[in-house]
């Protein structure tokens, strides 16, 4: 018998010290269940991704340094540690077996993701040599996380006898990505016949979110344990190389796609603002849907007491919308300020000799209000110290129906990769554990409210026509044509197009925010704003 633990644990960029630190806290915890081998994922000492940190010296001699301090540790219990390798040939996404106060042997990531969010072949050189570590004369391939999407090194792993594979990983959460992984997996053990234990963190890194979900599955590609979504933990394993399997437990329940979604952006929301030292947020009540949901997110994130709510009025601000903003704030116990927006308002119209009583209709006038929020939410800001959070959802930024320097405004944009329609699921899965949010609100129209009687499809297609098309150009390349013969109006599909091609200037102002669906706005979608590609 093989006991295995699992460091599924949070580990933040950067912060080598700390990282260090509770990497000896797990060891001895290990050490105190008992544990053979103790696991942790990809790049734990450093956090992932490191990005440009790598090529600095000082963390090269950081990392250097704390490799030390951990592998004298490593008595009575073997590590897996994944970490940045600095050799002479280069720089190495690596994973070492530290055992009797040394490194034992190091393993070297073959397979460098260059795609979607990652480009580790900037900093990374591929491996060319297998990993295979014996522990209590089991052999076991080791592997780091693209390299199991691959058939190639698991395969090696398989006629160099191995028994057991161990994969490391740094694989950012999306809402396809769990059912993936297990697919990827099911593959590889279905032409290897070898069990799998695959490792996985538990994070929010800016624009990133790490799910946890770690795994165990035998050598016919049945899943026998699961350490659980978003949550830190020593989880630990027995593996009987007899039966080729691990010992099975009890499986969490299952979890739907918005459920998984809403736990991301709790986790993306308490990582940002905690690691980078916010006392707390602060946020713009609308009334509306979005600024709704993200306060729920902020408060299960945070808590009450860190969270800062603001209405903003002016003279084309409903009478529900404020009744349902008091009620959400009630709900959720959070403070709630009001503060008019009318005598600056009136104040920019008259510097711009337009009349504050009867001003012009039209984008002019309606961009002000939103930018005089935002000014006042700012200076909020400043005067606390709390992190503005922004409210656009991907529908909208996509479009550009959003206002530069008004609404985009807010150093994290919470929802600014879900979809619209997701945001009203969202909302009703959270109504599902406790009532949060009013059916008033999930029954009215969205609007941006900055003229009499106005509703975000005087503007824009409904959005159950609108996302659709959206996923289709945005997250899959589809053309025009490609979108028509999936059932869309030519004329309709045209018009988003071209609002989706002229928005990508708005679109790079955006506050960073996390990555939910399989591609987002940002280092993942990376198009030209000056381009003559596309027809004006």
């Amino acid at each position: 018998m093989l006991k295995i633990a699992i460091g599924q644990f949070n580990f933040l960029v950067g912060s080598i010290e700390a990282n260090t630190q509770k990497i000896l806290d797990v060891i001895k915890e290990a050490k105190q269940a008992k544990a053979d081998l103790l696991v942790f994922p990809e790049l734990a000492l450093c956090g992932y991704p490191p990005e440009d940190l790598l090529l600095r010296e000082d963390f090269k001699q950081q990392i250097k340094n704390a490799l030390k301090i951990i592998q004298a540790q490593a008595n009575g219990i073997s590590i897996l540690l994944g970490h940045p390798d600095y050799t002479e040939q280069g720089i190495y996404n690596a994973a070492s077996l530290m055992a009797n106060k040394k490194i034992v042997t190091t393993y070297h990531k073959q397979c460098l993701p260059n795609y979607g969010v990652f480009d580790e072949r900037r900093y990374f050189k591929p491996g060319n040599s297998l990993g295979l570590i014996k522990i209590k004369d089991i052999s076991i391939g080791i592997l780091i996380c693209e390299d199991l999407w691959h058939p190639g090194p698991i395969l090696s792993a398989k006629h160099a006898g191995a028994e057991l594979i161990i994969c490391i990983n740094a694989s950012p959460f999306d809402e396809t990505k769990a059912q993936e992984r297990i697919s990827a997996l099911q593959i590889n053990i279905a032409q290897t016949n070898l069990p799998v234990l695959y490792v996985h963190g538990v994070s929010g890194q800016d624009d990133l979110v790490f799910d946890g979900g770690s795994l165990a599955f035998d050598s016919q590609g049945t899943l026998t344990a699961h350490a659980g979504f978003f949550t830190e933990k020593l989880w630990l394993v027995d593996f009987k190389p007899t039966e080729h399997a691990f010992i099975s437990q009890a499986l969490p329940a299952d979890q739907s796609v918005e459920a998984l979604i809403y736990q991301a952006l709790v986790l993306a929301v308490r990582d940002y603002v905690d690691k980078n030292h916010f006392p707390g947020v602060l946020l713009g009540l609308s009334g509306g849907i979005d600024s709704a949901l993200v306060l729920a997110i902020a408060v299960d994130a945070l808590g009450k007491d860190r969270v800062h709510a603001v209405t903003l009025p002016s003279r084309f601000t409903s009478e529900l919308s404020l009744q349902i903003a008091s009620k959400l704030a009630e709900t959720l116990a959070v403070q709630l300020t009001t503060l008019s927006i009318e005598a600056s308002f009136c104040a920019f119209l008259t510097t711009l000799n337009l009349d504050p009583q009867q001003p012009p209709a039209g984008i002019t006038t309606e961009n002000i209000q939103a930018r005089c929020r935002a000014v006042l939410l700012m200076a909020l800001s400043n005067q606390s110290g709390d992190l503005l959070l922004n409210a656009s959802n991907k529908s909208e930024l996509a479009v550009g129906y959003a206002t530069l320097y008004g609404d985009m405004a807010g150093g994290f944009a919470v929802i600014k990769d879900v979809p619209k329609m997701m945001v009203y699921k969202l909302a009703h899965y959270r109504n599902s554990i406790t009532p949060v949010f009013p059916k008033e609100l999930l029954a009215r129209a969205p609007s941006a409210e900055l003229a009499s009687d106005q509703r975000d499809e005087d503007s824009l297609p409904p959005y159950s026509e609108l996302d659709p098309i959206l996923a289709l150009y945005v997250e899959q390349d589809k053309s025009v044509a490609d979108i028509v013969a999936a059932g869309f109006k030519k004329e309709m599909v045209e018009r988003i197009i071209k609002l989706v091609d002229r928005s990508e200037y708005k679109r790079r102002q955006i506050a960073v925010g996390p990555r939910t669906t399989t591609r987002a706005f940002g280092r993942e979608r990376r198009y030209p704003i000056s381009s003559g590609f596309f027809p004006d």
